[in-house]
């Protein structure tokens, strides 16, 4: 397989202006010895997104057009790309410094890597870390990969995960009937092609706040991951198993909005 020659990176936005800035900086940044090309997919923002873009327009390809929602986004940034590289980073996430340097030296050292994934922090809206205790659970897990235990948990964070376009290629277009979990289905055909690579390292950072996906559909997204998994796997032991681990999930995800919703009303 040949050497990587350019990575693109995937934003799909939809009026995010409050943190597009702050993820097209962190791409823009990077220090890489190979060419990135940056690829926002925007949904038709009205809210200052596009005046954003547009002062970002010599280090980035951006269109802005009605579109299905975040899946259509992807697989319209997917068809683009042209990078052997593809790293897809939401337009509330950022990639931390060295990131993308990282992902293309281990390609290039395991040949034979379709994808692969590193660690990814938690923070807030001021880019301050939160929930800690999460991202270890989540290292934890990340280090001890096996397609069986992807299938009971989804523990690999989107923003830290890179493809070889190749690989994406015979994984297939984003789901569009997937709203909330489109990319735990993507990394189950990604793992039926190859095991991951895994830098045990912090390569992105995933922001919660009140408007993103995992915040205001937490439980439908966790359902949705369970409908996933039946998708591949019938196994009763594993689906008893995922069960147990989304009714934990979602009830600690309901500790943090009962807090939360104290928090503002004690202010």
């Amino acid at each position: 397989m040949q050497t990587s020659n350019k990575i693109s990176v995937v934003t799909p936005s939809f009026n995010q202006a409050g943190f597009i800035g702050r993820t097209l900086l962190s791409v823009s940044e990077q220090q890489v010895d190979i060419p990135v090309e940056h690829l926002v997919i925007d949904g038709g923002s009205t809210d200052g997104t596009l005046e954003i873009l547009e002062k970002h327009a010599g280090t980035i390809r951006y269109v802005s057009e009605p579109d299905k929602g975040m899946s259509d986004a992807l697989n319209k940034g997917f068809a683009m790309a042209t990078g052997e590289i593809i790293g897809w980073i939401n337009s509330d996430d950022t990639y931390l410094p060295g990131a993308l340097q990282k992902a293309a030296s281990y390609f290039d050292r395991h040949p034979d890597c379709l994808w692969l994934y590193g660690n990814c922090r938690i923070v807030d809206e001021q880019d301050r870390e939160i929930r800690k205790w999460i991202t270890a659970y989540k290292n934890r897990l990340s280090g001890k990969y096996s397609y069986d235990r992807l299938l009971t948990e989804n523990f690999i964070s989107q923003p830290a995960v890179f493809m070889r376009r190749t690989a994406l290629q015979s994984a297939g277009k984003i789901d569009l009937a997937l709203p909330t979990a489109m990319d735990y289905d993507l990394w189950l055909r990604l793992a039926r092609l190859g095991k991951p690579g895994y830098i045990n390292d912090d390569l992105a950072c995933f922001r919660v706040h009140n408007q993103s996906i995992s915040s205001r559909n937490y439980r439908k997204q966790f359902e949705e991951q369970y409908q996933i998994h039946l998708r591949y796997d019938q196994n009763r032991g594993r689906l008893l198993k995922h069960r147990v681990k989304i009714s934990v999930i979602v009830f600690v995800y309901s500790l943090f909005e009962a807090g939360q919703s104290l928090f503002r009303g004690g202010k």
